[in-house]
C-alpha cells in the first residue's frame, strides 16, 4: 500500500479504532473526489478522527514517515482542495461537528470543523446571534472546509467573508504540534496574525480543529426581491445605482439566462421569469422598520428605471427559500447533467461586473464553448462555468478549455481583479497562480509552507508544486 505499511495502518488503528480506519475499494472511492469535476485520486487510507489528540498522533506518525495527508471536510470544494492527489492518508474531519459553546455575553460560538454550516446558521440564531458567511452550499459545506477556503457566499456584500468572522484557532502542525491562535477577544496584535494566516491556506499548513467565530445581533427584519431584466447591463447598472444611494443589501446575486434554464433543468420545473436576460435577486436587512422600508422602496425605484420589468417580493421564509432555490443550485445542477464543465472563480472591481460577464461570453463564443454566468454582482465576484458542446470530441475539449480559462483570468487581471475570490486555487487553478503572483510572491509562499511543514506532507500538489 505504497508508503503505509501494516505496521502503521495498526498503530493508526490503535489511535482511532477499527472502526474508523477506511480501506476497502467503495469508501476509497467515495473519499477520492470533491465536487471539482473531472478530477479523483484514490487515498490509501481514510481515517475518520475524532479529537486533536488523535490527528497529532497521526501527523507524527506521517511526518516521520513522510505520508501524504489530505484534510478533508464533507468535500465540497471546487478547485480539487480536498482530493488527495498525492495518495496517501486522507484525514477526516466529519466526525468533530459539535458546536461547543454558544457565548451571547461575548457574541462568540466555539465550534468543531465537521459542523455543517447551515447547523450553525440555526443555532445561533435560537440565541438571538448571527452568523453571516452564507456559501451557497451552506447545507452540505463544513465551516472547517469554509476556513480552509476562505469561503464567501451572497452576504459577503454587506457582512464580508468567513476571514471577518474568525476570531481564533486551534490547530494541529504538520509536525505534531497543538497551537492556539487569537481568542474571544476583538482585538489583538500580539506578532503576525497567525488566525488569518490559517484561514484560507487550504489546509496546506495545519489542520484545524477548533474555531472561535465572531457573532452580531441577529437583525429583526428581512426581505427578498426578484427583479428580471432584458440585458445584463442595465441590471449592472442598476445594482452600482443601489450602491451610489448608500444602500449596501444584504445580498446582490444575478443569474444569467443559461444559469436560470440550468436551474429549471435541474429543479425540474419553471423559474420565474424565465425569459429574462437576467436575474438580479437582493436582499435586505435592518432593525428600524422605517429606515429598512425606506431602502426597499429606493431599490424597487432604482429596479424600475434601469428597466426591470417585475418585482417580485418574499418577506416570509417559505417564500424567501423559492425565490433563492434557483441560485443556490447551480453547482448542484451542473455537476448532475453529466457534461463536463469547467468553474471559474473571478473577481473584479463591482462595477465592471457586466464587462466581465460580456467578456467571458466571447472568450466562449470563440472557443465554441457554452458559458453560464452567476454570482454576487454586489462584490464583483463571478462564476463563469464553460461546458463542452455536444458535437466537440474531448481531445478538443482537453486543448480549447485551457487556453479559454487562461484568456478569461488575462482580462480579469487586466480589469484589476484577481483569478480567484473564494474557491481557492487549489488543483484546477494552480498552473495559472503565476498569471496573478510573481515569481517572489510565490517564493515567499513557499517559504511560509516550509516553515509549517517542512516535509511537505500536508495537502500535497495543492496551490503550487
Amino acid at each position: 500500500m505504497g508508503k503505509i505499511s501494516q505496521d502503521i495502518i495498526e498503530r493508526i488503528k490503535g489511535i482511532v479504532g477499527e472502526n474508523h480506519v477506511l480501506q476497502d475499494n467503495l469508501s476509497l472511492e467515495k473519499y477520492s473526489k470533491d465536487e471539482t469535476i473531472g478530477l479523483q485520486s484514490y487515498p490509501d487510507l481514510v481515517v475518520r478522527v475524532r479529537s486533536p489528540e488523535e490527528i497529532s498522533q497521526i501527523l507524527i506518525l506521517a511526518n516521520d514517515h513522510s505520508i501524504p495527508v489530505t484534510p478533508r471536510g464533507l468535500g465540497t470544494s471546487l478547485s480539487g482542495g480536498s482530493v488527495p492527489v498525492k495518495g496517501g492518508i486522507v484525514l477526516s474531519m466529519e466526525r468533530m461537528d459539535t458546536m461547543l459553546e454558544i457565548d451571547d455575553r461575548n457574541l462568540m460560538a466555539v465550534v468543531e470543523p465537521g459542523m455543517v454550516t447551515s447547523e450553525i446558521h440555526r443555532l445561533v440564531e435560537l440565541e438571538g446571534c448571527f452568523y453571516p458567511p452564507d456559501p451557497a452550499s451552506k447545507d452540505s459545506c463544513s465551516i472547517g472546509g469554509n476556513v480552509a477556503e476562505g469561503a464567501g457566499g451572497p452576504r459577503a456584500v454587506r457582512y464580508g467573508t468567513t476571514k471577518d468572522y474568525i476570531s481564533g484557532l486551534e490547530a494541529v502542525l504538520p509536525t505534531g504540534e497543538i497551537i492556539k491562535t487569537g481568542g474571544k477577544v476583538v482585538k489583538d496584535v500580539t506578532g503576525y496574525n497567525l488566525t488569518q494566516l490559517l484561514v484560507g491556506s487550504e489546509g496546506t499548513l495545519a489542520i484545524v480543529t477548533k474555531i472561535i467565530l465572531r457573532l452580531i445581533p441577529k437583525p429583526k427584519m428581512k426581505v427578498d426581491l426578484l427583479a428580471p431584466f432584458d440585458a445584463l447591463e442595465p441590471a449592472a447598472e442598476a445594482v452600482s445605482a443601489i450602491i451610489k444611494e448608500k444602500i449596501v443589501p444584504t445580498a446582490i446575486e444575478f443569474m444569467d439566462n443559461p444559469a436560470i434554464r440550468l436551474a429549471e433543468r435541474y429543479l425540474n420545473k419553471k423559474v420565474s421569469f424565465n425569459n429574462a436576460k437576467a436575474h438580479i435577486l437582493v436582499q435586505l436587512d435592518g432593525n428600524k422598520e422605517e429606515e429598512f422600508e425606506r431602502s426597499m422602496e429606493v431599490v424597487g425605484d432604482i429596479f424600475e428605471r434601469y428597466g426591470a420589468w417585475d418585482l417580485l417580493v418574499a418577506r416570509e421564509p417559505e417564500a424567501q427559500n423559492r425565490l433563492w432555490e434557483a441560485r443556490r443550485c447551480i453547482f448542484e445542477a451542473a455537476n448532475r447533467i453529466g457534461i463536463p464543465y469547467e468553474t471559474m472563480d473571478v473577481v473584479a472591481p463591482r462595477s465592471s461586473v457586466a464587462s466581465l460577464v460580456k467578456a467571458a461570453e466571447e472568450i466562449a463564443l470563440s472557443f465554441d464553448i457554452d458559458p453560464v454566468c452567476v454570482g454576487h454582482a454586489g462584490d464583483g465576484n463571478v462564476h463563469v462555468l464553460y461546458f463542452k458542446r455536444d458535437d466537440m470530441d474531448m481531445e478538443q475539449w482537453r486543448i480549447k478549455l485551457p487556453e479559454a480559462s487562461k484568456r478569461l483570468y488575462r482580462k480579469t487581471l487586466e480589469m484589476g481583479g484577481k483569478i480567484t475570490a473564494e474557491h481557492g486555487i487549489g488543483v484546477t487553478r494552480k498552473p495559472y497562480l503565476s498569471m496573478d503572483y510573481s515569481d517572489r510572491q510565490i517564493e515567499i509562499l513557499k517559504g511560509i509552507k516550509k516553515s509549517f511543514d517542512p516535509k511537505g506532507i500536508l495537502n500535497p500538489g495543492k496551490i503550487f508544486d
